[in-house]
């Protein structure tokens, strides 16, 4: 019996990096997913983001651990995209028990140096699309009473403060908010909700020839160990990445029913970056 054994899960960001790693790693405790991904660039992002292969990519994977998925390129800054995904995954694989916000972008400015654009983007995609992913998901599972899970991903920006990223750390601390609110809500219908805060994780969206060009200004041709180098020297633990699937075994545990009496929780899993 797996630990979310015949649940559905509604995953955002879901083509590729860590959203396709909780989709993995739920669907091997037995979760049916429902996959939401942009499956586009948006102009502001200095990375190449998912594509609808990417997506594929992960129906795949899900499906040969034998679990059912239902993919879904939406935005989740569009609430009616947002809503008509969720519905359509619900036609097919059945009503929502966990829900993980997981879609965001990074990019980085100077207060000085930032666009408007620049902002709205950020806070457009890593808090109001959390809000529209729980807005969208939230009201079929209060019809149907019967409890369930919000699993917000957040990021060590929502505990402590970057320079140059005052856009993302707004928006990652907008989401501890959300969380706080969405737990008190929902808490008498049992439904919890809790953040997940990681630090750098081994992905396309934190490993980047921006993000070394930011860090390693003083290197020519900076490479994803000379980054490094920096943030490991950030960690308590002597270690530059987590694992995608580390976040996900936090996901795992919040969506399960190890944790039914877990709620409004801050959980960091940051190699102890916060607290060095």
């Amino acid at each position: 019996m797996g630990r979310v054994e015949n649940k559905v899960a509604l995953i955002t960001g879901a083509a590729r990096g860590q959203g396709r790693s909780h989709a993995i790693r739920l669907a091997e405790e037995g979760a049916d997913i429902i996959a939401v991904d942009l499956c586009d660039q948006i102009d502001s992002v200095p990375y190449g983001m998912s594509t609808p292969d990417d997506l594929a990519e992960t129906a795949r994977l899900v499906e040969a651990l034998d679990r059912r998925i239902s993919i879904h390129q939406a935005d989740v800054r569009d609430l009616e995209q947002m809503g008509s995904a969720v519905q359509a995954g619900i036609a097919q694989i059945g009503p929502i028990d966990v829900v993980v916000a997981n879609a965001g972008i990074f990019s980085h400015a100077s207060t000085r140096e930032m666009s408007a654009q620049v902002w709205q983007d950020m806070i457009d995609v890593n808090l109001t699309g959390v809000w529209n992913t729980v807005r969208a998901a939230v009201p079929s599972m209060l019809d149907r009473g019967a409890g369930g899970s919000l699993v917000l991903i957040s990021s060590s920006a929502g505990i402590k403060g970057f320079p140059a990223f005052a856009h993302y750390t707004a928006a990652k601390h907008g989401v501890v908010g959300l969380m706080k609110s969405f737990a008190n809500e929902f808490g008498p219908h049992r439904i919890r909700v809790n953040s997940i805060h990681p630090s750098s994780v081994d992905t396309a969206m934190i490993k980047n020839e921006a993000m070394y060009r930011l860090f390693r200004p003083d290197l020519e041709n900076p490479t994803a160990d000379d980054y490094g180098e920096i943030f490991q020297s950030m960690h308590m633990l002597p270690v530059t990445w987590a694992d995608p699937r580390d976040i996900s075994n936090a996901v795992l545990w919040l969506a399960s029913d190890e944790s039914r009496y877990v709620t409004g929780l801050q959980v960091k899993v940051d190699l102890g970056y916060c607290e060095k």
